[in-house]
């Protein structure tokens, strides 16, 4: 008996620690935003949902500034986990749709003239760290 114990303390319980340690580090990691860039991103969406000026296109269909928040919302909430900062919200969920990969656009309602949203939404996020 002693000695089936010695070989676990000096070999086993060593090679056992290793294979928990290594099937830990498999584990997909899942990251949430921080209180503050929460903060952030809820401010960019509430930014979006103000800009009654715009009209924000995606996949070729034009969209009102609440329709554009509301699908900008529902996306954060999809992929939350693998969100860490403002600038991953963006990328993630501001910039170009999962299913198409085309890039979101802003046209403006007084001049027509468009805008990447991604130019869009960093400039927002900038105008927000700035406060």
């Amino acid at each position: 008996m002693a000695s089936g114990s010695l070989i676990f303390r000096k070999w086993l319980r060593p090679v056992l620690c290793a294979l928990a340690l290594c099937l830990s580090a498999m584990a997909p990691a899942s990251a949430t935003p921080s209180a503050d860039e929460d903060k952030l991103i809820q401010g960019l969406i509430q930014r979006v949902e103000s800009r009654r000026e715009m009209v924000f296109l995606r996949n070729g269909e034009e969209h009102t500034a609440a329709d554009a928040a509301k699908h900008m919302r529902q996306k954060y909430n999809h992929f939350k986990e693998e969100i860490v900062t403002a600038e991953d919200f963006i990328l993630r969920c501001a910039t170009r749709s999962e299913m198409t990969k085309a890039a979101y656009k802003i046209k403006l309602k007084a001049d027509g003239a468009v805008l990447n949203a991604s130019d869009f939404m960093h400039e927002e996020l900038k105008t927000l760290r700035q406060r």
